[in-house]
């Protein structure tokens, strides 16, 4: 640890002078399935869905994106077991700026004692650091996401002066029944995904989310992330290709551990881009329907996916027109740096 890390955890502590608290970076692999089980147990009493088990974890820290879970994350400790969790991450924005991320979560039963409060100064602290390394020239703004249904969390950032500047949607399909034949533009075709390809789908996705509000991480750790893992499979991959050019995808992935913690059979739409020539022709329609049908012969009966509520091509019909529905909502909260 260097010598300004260890200055950042005595800042910390010197604000939450709690007996028994201590501040420590991650242990890996070891704190994978303790932060699972934190935000598995967050995610019950805050009623927002998400669930994950330590392979997922060890996944994301192994191919984060924007931070360095050696130095822009930290554990929180009280007798030996994890009572918070906090990170930092940048991402760049599509309208060429800076967004600097903090996140991070507090056990139920420690909530209410400024833990949370102080986590957020932390990673102010820390993100301003790292700003003061980019280009002056840069918009830079802080900036967080949280559950609509995680009312805690809103009160904190917007006591702090944090403000909602866009909302999302969680949707959800609870059957893979009853899928509508929607069928591909003329000329189209589904293919397998193969190994050699995965470096051409991912570029194509990236290419075509630089339209969207917001950033897409075009690093190889995203690129890693997304073509494997514990929730990748290839088959359940949806590329559509006019020739040798890549149309659009569907990254269909399945959530294990969501699946393991609640018996379900789902799978996650993780991702539906079209590229610039192929819009307004029915491809996301048919993409989404075909991904349904392959999720269901592979054995899966629910569907979920997220969406920009404000999404600008029009993507939250797509989806209601192909049967999901919004289950939860969700906001990213933005404040000058």
């Amino acid at each position: 640890m260097t010598a300004a890390a260890d200055s950042e955890l005595e800042l910390l502590a010197a604000e939450l002078p709690i007996a028994g608290l201590t501040f420590r970076r991650l242990h890996l692999p070891d704190d994978a399935g303790r932060l699972a089980e934190l935000y598995n147990a967050a995610a019950i009493a805050d009623n927002s869905g998400e669930s994950g088990n330590a392979a997922d974890w060890e996944h994301w820290l192994a191919h984060p994106s924007g931070m360095d879970p050696m130095t822009d994350a930290l554990v929180v400790e009280l007798a030996g077991e994890i009572v918070a969790y906090a990170q930092a991450r940048v991402d760049r924005d599509n309208d060429g700026g800076r967004n600097y991320l903090t996140g991070g979560e507090v056990a139920v039963e420690h909530r209410g004692h400024g833990i949370g409060r102080a986590l957020l100064h932390h990673n102010e602290r820390h993100l301003r650091v790292l700003a003061a390394t980019h280009p002056a020239g840069l918009e830079k703004r802080l900036e967080s996401w949280s559950y609509d249904s995680q009312v805690r969390c809103n009160r904190l950032l917007e006591s702090e002066g944090y403000e909602t500047v866009r909302y999302f949607f969680e949707m959800l399909r609870e059957t893979l029944d009853e899928i509508p034949d929607l069928p591909l533009p003329s000329g189209l075709e589904i293919r397998p995904l193969r190994p050699d390809q995965y470096r051409q789908v991912f570029d194509a996705d990236v290419e075509a989310f630089r339209d969207h509000w917001g950033g897409m991480d075009e690093t190889d750790d995203a690129f890693n992330r997304h073509f494997s893992g514990p929730n990748f499979r290839a088959e359940l991959v949806r590329v559509a290709w006019d020739g040798d050019e890549v149309a659009g995808v569907v990254n269909n992935q399945v959530m294990t551990g969501y699946n393991e913690k609640t018996g379900a059979r789902r799978a996650i739409l993780n991702g539906v881009s079209v590229r610039r020539p192929w819009r307004r022709r029915g491809l996301a329609r048919a993409l989404v329907a075909d991904s349904l049908r392959g999720l269901r012969d592979a054995g899966f009966t629910s569907a979920a996916l997220g969406v920009d509520a404000d999404n600008p091509t029009g993507a939250l019909g797509v989806y209601e027109a192909t049967g999901f529905v919004v289950e939860r909502s969700g906001r990213t909260y933005r404040k000058p740096l």
